[in-house]
């Protein structure tokens, strides 16, 4: 098509299949995002889609120019009210949609398609901006496939809907190994690549840094995924799986607070020669905090991480993107001598709370006298005193420890394990809160273990002279069952489980491993591919340590080689012209450079009966070539005939 032709082309009205491909598109990229958006902002779309959906329909005109003008200064002025902002992820988002959909009620011409075309490609990318997750990825992909569609109808108003969507999905095909070749080779960035500074990392969840009733029990309600981990030989038992998070020493009135802060050695500490070890690896969602998670005790130390004196991980920055660390913990270590201060502010309690748990205490201390009677006195008082684990606790007030023990006698583990910190403090006996998660669900498909919000855990530690400190889990104690088997089996009948601890019958539990294999396999290989991954990857490849320039050759050198495989491919997929064809084709070109070039609308008689008017003296030569081809081409096949076509076409000489 000439310029000028295109030119027109843009200029003229959309045909009725072009309208219905655009708001296919529209619809297509305005669906996934329909969550993320306003309620009002939502049905606005979607009644503006109705509209266009309605004029295409009754073949009536579009609205008037003004009309459409306060629309969307209207909508922007909700947007602004809503967000405070025009700008970021969010409020973006919104804007965009709102564009998409209007821009259907003005769309006039092919140059209005492409605009609606360009901005959905640009949305496609926003449904990444909340979530990565395979399901998204084939919504995008789909959107793509009907946009690229409608981007071919525009050049194309007559294509059959079939042969566009076709010749989309060719389109992406041809598309797959460059981008397979950019996404092995491309340099990658460390960050949040599917959100903006300022709130990306809004919607994460997981463990807070300080601990009242009820901040696990909300968060165990919660599916999420907090990490993966995948144990390079056996794993130790399920009763051992305490991956060891936020450590809560300070006491303020209801409320368990870090306690004072101290690094650690930063080597491992010593062990009895016999302890197991235990080899894993961890692959962390991010939560936005700087803990990460390991088994009781970690003995090595991940790149870029610093431990403390409670035997924390963590990272030098919050965790605001998947990270993969290696970790070796040994569940019995020789630990170091604990500091006064740190001892001291283990025992202090707030004046005046939990009255009957700090005389229980103090009772306890008196008649067994013993630190290590004193902890099997507690835990036998908290078995004989019908605990009932639930996750519908009652309301308590400031007296947690007393109306739980003595009062409700129903909780969570952050009750258990609060109440125990303050009845061994009433002792004297130095006590701490540990938050983490306990336990996980192995995956028999890839033997990963994955460790969800739900499991979300709670657990008191306790100083013993001579031993350092101990693991005491209170809740083990009154509901065991939540320790040897899950959170379903510890709770009574009727309490607001979470949704896969609801459906976990046999052919529901293998299709769920089946597909947390499959989803851990793109987490590891396409949204954990950050630079460190990267390096191992290519380090395979035979590149241990390669720079940009090394990359860049590579880059260039694979995309040249797959574009030569793929252009060869297709002049192989073209039609070969038979020995006729070529024979006349030579004829023609001939005669083109006397300039007496065939028109593509011309047959061999017309064209004949042209050239010899301007070539009078080889007029019976033509004729006679034309004549031949003629009968060879509609005619039949004749073998003689054909050489004798090409012998008088060699032969002519114009």
């Amino acid at each position: 098509m000439m310029p000028t032709e295109r030119k027109a082309a843009h200029k003229e009205n959309l045909t009725p299949a072009q309208t219905w491909w655009l708001l296919a598109t529209g619809l297509a990229a305005y669906g996934p995002l329909v969550t993320g958006v306003p309620l009002w902002l939502s049905l606005a779309t979607a009644a503006a889609f109705l509209w266009r959906a309605a004029l295409a329909w009754r073949r009536r005109p579009l609205p008037r120019p003004w009309l459409l003008l306060f629309i969307t200064l209207a909508g922007a002025a909700g947007v602004l009210l809503h967000y405070r902002t025009l700008f970021g992820q969010q409020a973006g988002t919104a804007l965009l949609v709102l564009f998409l959909a209007l821009k259907q009620l003005e769309a006039r011409t092919a140059r209005d398609g492409y605009a609606i075309v360009y901005l959905a490609y640009f949305l496609t990318l926003a449904q990444f901006f909340e979530n990565q997750s395979i399901p998204v990825f084939l919504t995008m992909a789909g959107t793509v496939l009907v946009a690229t569609a409608a981007l071919a109808s525009l050049t194309d108003p007559a294509g059959a809907p079939r042969e566009l969507l076709r010749l989309s999905g060719g389109l992406l095909a041809l598309a797959l190994p460059f981008l397979l070749i950019l996404f092995v080779l491309f340099p990658r960035v460390s960050g949040p690549l599917w959100g903006l500074p300022q709130d990306a990392y809004s919607s994460m969840t997981g463990l807070s840094d300080e601990m009242a009733p009820g901040t696990i029990n909300n968060l165990i309600q919660s599916e999420a995924i907090a990490f993966r981990a995948q144990f390079e030989d056996a794993a130790p038992p399920k009763t051992a799986l305490y991956w060891r998070g936020p450590v809560l020493a300070r006491l303020e009135g209801r409320i368990w607070k870090p306690g004072k802060k101290r690094l650690g050695p930063g080597v491992p500490p010593a062990a009895p020669l016999e302890a197991p070890r235990y080899a894993y690896t961890v692959t962390l969602e991010p939560h936005n905090k700087p803990w990460l998670f390991a088994l009781e005790f970690p003995v090595s130390l991940p790149p870029e991480t610093i431990d403390t004196h409670d035997f924390q991980l963590h990272a030098k920055k919050p965790v605001r993107e998947r990270i993969r660390y290696r970790v070796v913990s040994q569940p019995m270590i020789l630990q170091r001598p604990e500091e006064l201060d740190i001892l001291a502010e283990a025992l202090e309690l707030p004046e005046g709370l939990n009255p009957r748990t700090v005389a229980l205490g103090r009772r306890l201390a008196a008649e067994h006298r013993q630190d290590e009677r004193i902890v099997a006195a507690a835990l036998a008082f908290l078995r004989n005193a019908k605990l009932l684990y639930t996750l519908q606790p009652p309301l308590m007030s400031e007296h947690v420890a007393d109306q739980f023990l003595f009062d409700y006698k129903r909780g969570f583990c952050e009750h258990f394990a609060a109440s125990f910190a303050v009845l061994m403090r009433a002792a004297g006996i130095p006590a701490r809160v540990v938050t983490g998660y306990q336990g996980g669900e192995r995956n028999p498909i890839d033997g990963t273990w994955v460790i969800r919000q739900s499991d979300a855990h709670a657990w008191t530690e306790v100083w013993l002279e001579g031993e350092g400190w101990r693991r005491v889990d209170p809740t083990a104690a009154a509901a065991p069952l939540r320790i040897e088997q899950n959170l379903a089996a510890a709770v009574p009948a009727g309490d607001p489980l979470p949704l896969l601890h609801r459906l976990d019958s046999d052919f529901m539990r293998a299709l769920r491993y089946r597909w947390w294999a499959v989803n851990n396999a793109w987490n590891q290989w396409v949204l954990g591919y950050n630079p460190e991954r990267q390096r191992e990857f290519l380090a395979r490849l035979g590149m241990p340590s390669p720079d940009w320039r090394t990359m860049s050759a590579w880059l260039a050198g694979l995309s040249g080689a797959t574009l030569l495989a793929i252009a060869g491919w297709l002049l192989s997929q073209r039609p070969r012209r038979d020995p006729l064809e070529r024979a006349w084709g030579r004829f023609s070109r001939r005669l083109a450079r006397r300039g007496l070039a065939r028109h593509p609308w011309e047959g061999p008689r017309d064209y004949a009966a042209r050239l010899s008017a301007r070539l009078p003296e080889q007029a019976a030569e033509i004729n006679a070539i034309a004549q031949l081809y003629s009968a060879l081409r509609y005619g039949g096949a004749d073998v003689k005939l054909g050489q004798e076509l090409v012998r008088r076409i060699a032969a002519f000489k114009p």
